[in-house]
């Protein structure tokens, strides 16, 4: 009796001829080591793409085992840094000879990274959704990173509206009598005196970038303090009153349309060298309006991202 199996995608030819693009799988779970830019390689849990091209015609399909197993050997004896990753890709087209030379793998995780209070210096965890793009395309190699980052953001027309309406009650409360400095101080700490505030919502950057060929390392901590630092009002995890009250005063002195956050955020981009491209998407999640408010940019790079 035999036991030998068949091997349907080996010895069988293709329905109908024809090279196909990318062949593959995605949404592998598996655990990664993760290696960062001046932090100490984590596990994450991520959710992973995998694909080669096949060139053959007549060619049934792909080996995705071979695949899945070079990813499962990253996972188990490897952490997931710059080199593992230019390797992983180099495997799939090796594993794959006479069928295939182009590779891509993404990656998908949050990535945790402890981070201080605005005052008080409390500690807590905030979760940065990034992507790892990694393609090796007929030798040449593109490794794109990706991060979301959340802020927040006060919108101008409304604090301006929010002025007119305090300027209004102040005059109301006081035309008719001598001011005294320790009634208007008093007045001012009710909600007579503050009797509007603009509106403010939680909202996202969404930046990716094309690393260039002198990195050597994953930079997702450099870039979430690049944007943290360009828009001034980061979401915050442990807080305390004095925490909060800074972050009030930072909204109020960092108001901003999106096109404001992306002009920022652009511009910071601009001035560090450590990419050769990017592309900015700034989401503004309306607290007034049902829809979000978009703004898109990119660095300009001929032949590089599009808007």
């Amino acid at each position: 009796m035999s036991t030998s199996m068949p091997d349907i995608a080996n010895h069988t030819t293709a329905q109908t001829e024809g090279t196909l693009d990318w062949v593959g799988m995605s949404n592998i779970e598996m655990p990664i080591m993760l290696a960062s830019k001046g932090e100490s390689p984590r596990m994450v849990s991520a959710f992973v793409d995998a694909f080669v091209n096949l060139n053959d015609p007549q060619a049934k399909g792909i080996h995705m085992s071979r695949l899945y197993l070079l990813l499962d050997d990253l996972s188990n004896n490897n952490e997931l840094n710059y080199q593992t990753l230019v390797s992983l890709l180099n495997g799939f087209i090796s594993s794959h000879q006479e069928l295939s030379d182009n590779a891509k793998v993404v990656f998908n995780c949050d990535f945790h990274l402890r981070r201080k209070s605005l005052i008080s210096g409390k500690q807590g965890w905030k979760a940065y959704p990034i992507t790892i793009t990694g393609l090796l395309n007929q030798g040449k190699l593109s490794i794109e990173l990706a991060v979301d980052v959340r802020y927040s953001s006060t919108c101008p027309c409304s604090a301006a509206l929010a002025r007119q309406l305090i300027q209004k009650a102040f005059k109301e409360k006081f035309s008719q009598e001598d001011i005294n400095l320790e009634d208007v101080h008093q007045w001012l700490g009710t909600t007579d005196g503050v009797v509007a505030t603009p509106h403010s919502q939680r909202s996202v950057a969404e930046v990716k970038v094309k690393l260039n060929a002198a990195t050597t390392e994953f930079p997702i901590t450099d870039i979430v303090d690049l944007v943290e630092n360009a828009l001034k009002t980061p979401v915050q995890a442990a807080v305390k009153r004095e925490d909060e009250q800074e972050f009030a005063r930072l909204n109020g002195q960092n108001l901003m349309f999106c096109e404001d956050a992306a002009r920022r955020l652009q511009h910071a981009m601009n001035l560090t060298t450590s990419f050769d491209d990017f592309w900015l998407k700034i989401n503004h999640l309306e607290s007034l309006h049902a829809h979000d408010a978009v703004s898109v940019t990119t660095k300009g790079v001929v032949g590089g991202y599009q808007p």
